[in-house]
């Protein structure tokens, strides 16, 4: 595989309850650039993001991130990227301040970073009137956006994002539509999984799709090409297209 990708997969299978969930996936991916995910429930997403997230081991096949296997160094590979999965892993004991600095300590940034960094994501994401607030009394809507802000809290180069758009109103979405761009012209990667393919049209430069576990499309997106996508899409998910 080459370094020259910041993501590189290479050949993913992994297996659930008996079944194989993953088969055979490969793709890169390079710094700057948006990756939209599609596929109907059951077709392997969640099991993808997690491998790639490194919450779960391919049964065969590697995943790199900036030249470092997953198998080999876990610990310095999660340090270059940050995961939302569709649930935000958030404690209810703690505050938005606590939970910002205690995923930037994780990651292995010192105290003071990790104050400086809370800082500068409160602004970016407009928490600072929740700051102190615990995250058990929290919305749904500002629960996603401390799960986001979690994310993003290190400044990772890889970006996972599994539904951010849940419970966010229109205003929220379009904010997260521009943090998404920010993000990758800075020359983060992001990976961004829904089922609305609006979002996907929005901010993606390519879209894969996976459908009964293998990956069965990867192309460019553009975006006066979005109803070939969905047309694409549908083909796939009703095996018109497989």
């Amino acid at each position: 595989m080459s370094a020259a990708h910041l993501l590189n997969v290479a050949d993913v299978t992994r297996r659930r309850a008996g079944r194989l969930a993953v088969e055979g996936v490969s793709f890169c991916l390079n710094r700057g650039e948006v990756l939209g995910l599609l596929g109907v429930n059951g077709a392997g997403k969640s099991t993808t993001l997690s491998m790639l997230a490194g919450a779960l081991r391919p049964d065969s096949g590697h995943i790199e991130l900036d030249g470092m296997d997953f198998a080999r160094q876990p610990t310095m590979a999660r340090r270059l990227l940050g995961w939302l999965p569709e649930s935000a892993p958030l404690w209810p004991e703690l505050s938005v301040d606590e939970h910002l600095i205690a995923f930037s300590r994780l990651r292995g940034a010192s105290r003071a970073v990790a104050k400086r960094a809370a800082d500068t994501i409160v602004a970016r994401l407009q928490l600072g009137d929740l700051r102190r607030r615990l995250a058990g009394v929290l919305s749904q809507g500002q629960r996603q956006r401390l799960g986001l802000a979690c994310a993003l809290v290190h400044d990772p180069a890889l970006i996972i994002l599994d539904e951010p758009a849940n419970a966010l109103d229109p205003v929220q979405v379009g904010e997260l539509r521009r943090l998404i761009r920010e993000r990758a012209a800075a020359g983060a990667a992001v990976i961004l999984s829904t089922h609305v393919l609006g979002e996907v049209v929005a901010v993606c430069d390519r879209v894969a799709i996976l459908h009964e576990g293998r990956l069965r499309h990867d192309a460019p997106l553009h975006d006066d090409h979005g109803s070939d996508i969905e047309s694409v899409f549908f083909g796939i998910a009703t095996g018109a297209g497989a």
